[in-house]
């Protein structure tokens, strides 16, 4: 079965930020939007996301803020300048949801949970006329029709204009599996492969190490990779490995070496708050009767998870030794292997190369058809960031939307 879209019209495919503040912008402008999802409702990941509180964005100075996206900075500044930070938390306060700024200077809303404001946000949807198809998974081109698995079959869709925004390839259970990159790659588009971002990494743990100090966090440390600069936060010592903030801050750069190396050593603080010296003197005081575990905790506050991790790397006689005890407390190497597999990595990295887009975010292969969200090929920290970026390009890739309708209608839609 098939039917067209008007030229007033537009379809949009996945119904996370990036697809619904596209819809908004063009909803507002008069247009005719049908938004189109695999899933059985809108907005799944954002809802996974809000579980441990909301993080919205981030109050940093906004060069500071661009500046997370790294190598993709470029790209993303134009897309951050008009709908960053700033415009996105107008846009919040617009939904009567109130927001504060953590003591780590992330922003979230005033309740730290996601469904008030999807709630909100879906009913101003519909208010402005949009129309939700869910259970509704695109399937790629039949000639020039958009081409969907329904409830009710297969079914073609011809629109004038179409928006991409399909996630990547985390969480796949929400909706983001990735599918749509052989569709595309069929069509020519450039790709960059999808691979885990936000992840954690193996770490071959002594069975010892495994059975007692998995699932615990360490907290209290600091970490770098060879030549980089310091980070602190926590992280979480897993069966197979390390995941956490603290890593995820660091994840690309990890994943970067290993993919080129096939391992990466990431080095460890376990007492940020005392110099090397300082250690290396109070542990080279007389240990009397007491145990070297008790010795350790006095004088160097290390013990629990932290002393077990020491013990990871240093034998039972390199740990007597306080100059290299002192040492690797202020500079644990840790041996990293593979990162955790995509499907369980907070975002993904990869997708719709910038080169294969105009500045309105349209495919040059294919007029008339935007991509937005994780669909494309860039990657931030966790922070707001994330969010940030996906509201930043389904911005852009609506109003230039407009742009392209206005272009073929003659400025009446």
């Amino acid at each position: 079965m098939s039917s067209t879209h008007s030229p007033e019209s537009a379809c949009i495919i996945g119904a996370g930020p990036a697809g619904l503040i596209a819809a908004e912008v063009l909803a507002q402008a008069g247009v005719v939007v049908d938004v189109y999802d695999a899933m059985p409702s809108a907005g799944r990941k954002l809802l996974r996301a809000g579980i441990g509180g909301l993080n919205i964005s981030h109050a940093e100075p906004l060069p500071r803020f661009i500046s997370r996206y790294a190598e993709r900075a470029t790209h993303m500044t134009p897309l951050l300048e008009s709908f960053g930070p700033e415009q996105l938390l107008a846009w919040v306060h617009g939904l009567d949801i109130e927001t504060f700024v953590g003591s780590s200077q992330r922003i979230f809303p005033r309740d730290k949970k996601a469904a008030p404001l999807l709630r909100a946000w879906l009913q101003r949807l519909r208010g402005l006329g949009v129309k939700f198809q869910m259970r509704w998974r695109w399937l790629g081109w039949q000639d020039s029709a958009l081409l969907f698995e329904t409830p009710e079959g297969q079914r073609t869709i011809e629109s004038p204009c179409t928006l991409l925004a399909l996630g990547g390839a985390s969480w796949p259970q929400l909706g983001s599996d990735g599918r749509w990159w052989p569709l595309l790659q069929a069509q020519n588009v450039p790709l960059a492969p999808l691979r885990p971002s936000n992840c954690g990494f193996q770490v071959a743990w002594s069975p010892y190490f495994r059975e007692h100090f998995a699932r615990q966090p360490v907290k209290a440390v600091r970490a770098r990779l060879p030549d980089g600069d310091w980070h602190q936060a926590e992280l979480m010592v897993t069966p197979e490995g390390i995941e956490g903030g603290l890593i995820y801050a660091l994840s690309a750069p990890l994943r970067e070496t290993i993919a080129q190396q096939g391992h990466a050593t990431l080095w460890l603080d376990l007492n940020p708050g005392r110099e090397a010296s300082q250690l290396r003197e109070r542990l080279s005081q007389a240990q009397g009767s007491r145990s070297l575990s008790k010795h350790l905790k006095d004088k160097a506050g290390i013990d629990g998870l932290k002393a077990a991790l020491l013990r990871e790397v240093l034998s039972a006689e390199q740990m007597r030794d306080p100059a290299l005890l002192a040492a690797t407390i202020k500079q644990l190497p840790l041996q990293l292997g593979q990162p955790f597999d995509i499907k369980g990595a907070i975002s993904s990295a990869g997708g719709v190369c910038f080169e294969a887009l105009d500045e309105r975010l349209m495919l040059r292969e294919r007029p008339g058809v935007f991509v937005a969200g994780e669909m494309l090929d860039w990657e931030a920290p966790t922070g707001g960031y994330l969010l940030t970026g996906c509201f930043a390009t389904g911005w852009k890739a609506g109003q230039g939307m407009l742009s392209w309708m206005n272009r073929d209608t003659g400025g009446h839609s």
